[in-house]
């Protein structure tokens, strides 16, 4: 091993390190760039899951108007917060009024239809423009929320608790 192979942080120099960038930026740059995935109305789809809902989504350019199983979002999603999860990825995309949503939603309950929704929005936003796909990484909005609930075993109340113990 010779002396200049030990280098250690601190001899360093800027030099090396813009280096290091400009490799890097020649890897991004070889990367393919993702094109828009749209239908002939100019719509884009995507699935959307959570718990044992599913959520098929088409968002197209508009006014904002979120149509879930025939009905107005305020309809559907009575609860504020269930509405508010349904306007995460248009905000952390900077595009809240912009697209129209229409999607079907069927399983589960209340609270995984709207996660379910709020993951087909976020899928179909980075079909439809596909440099958004690192702002809703990054929110964690891309991920699919893996936990379902658990089922009931024999000789049990629920999952995992027992019958009340008597005594006598």
């Amino acid at each position: 091993m010779s002396g200049t192979d030990t280098m250690t942080p601190a001899s360093r120099t800027l030099a090396d390190l813009k280096d290091l960038a400009v490799s890097t930026a020649s890897m991004v740059e070889a990367a393919p760039k993702r094109e828009p995935k749209r239908d002939a109305l100019g719509r884009s789809y995507a699935t959307g899951r959570r718990k044992n809902a599913i959520a098929r989504v088409w968002i197209k350019p508009g006014k904002g108007d979120i149509t879930v199983n025939g009905r107005r979002v305020g309809v559907y999603f009575a609860r504020p917060v269930l509405r508010m999860l349904l306007a995460q990825p248009f905000l952390v995309t900077d595009r809240y009024n912009q697209f129209d949503v229409f999607c079907t939603v069927n399983g589960g309950g209340l609270s995984g239809q709207a996660g379910a929704v709020r993951h087909g929005i976020s899928r179909a936003l980075t079909h439809f423009e596909p440099d958004l796909r690192g702002l809703l990484k990054v929110a964690g909005f891309l991920t699919r929320d893996s936990r379902v609930v658990e089922r009931k075993k024999y000789g049990k109340a629920k999952a995992r608790r027992s019958f009340q113990f008597s005594k006598r």
